[in-house]
């Protein structure tokens, strides 16, 4: 008896995926790929805001001679500039002159 079939392989036909499960899969490519992205720009926002050193500290304050200065704010009518010796310099940002020197003590623990 001779058999007409033909041989059999190892490889087997690519079974067709299901719809649901084709609808799935791309989902969760496209999930992946947002995830990817999402990452990449934190990171680039976290490296940008770390490397700007801006310091919007201006060039007209006069700071007096051994003075460095430690924290800048400022509002519509003044300037501060805490020193690194505990003392706040408060200037004028009409006219950029020192108006006002105060005494930070440390309270007791």
């Amino acid at each position: 008896m001779e058999n007409s079939q033909e041989p059999e392989t190892n490889e087997t036909p690519a079974a067709e995926l299901p719809a649901d499960l084709k609808y799935l899969r791309l989902l969760v490519t496209g999930l992946t790929g947002t995830m990817i992205v999402g990452l990449l720009v934190l990171i680039a926002v976290i490296v940008i805001r770390f490397n700007d050193k801006s310091l919007d500290f201006p060039e007209t304050l006069v700071l007096p001679d051994g003075v460095r200065a430690e924290a800048y704010t400022q509002t519509k009518r003044w300037q501060a500039v805490v020193t690194t010796d505990d003392r706040v310099l408060i200037y004028s940002r009409d006219t950029g002159k020192l108006s006002q020197v105060i005494e930070l003590q440390q309270g007791k623990d």
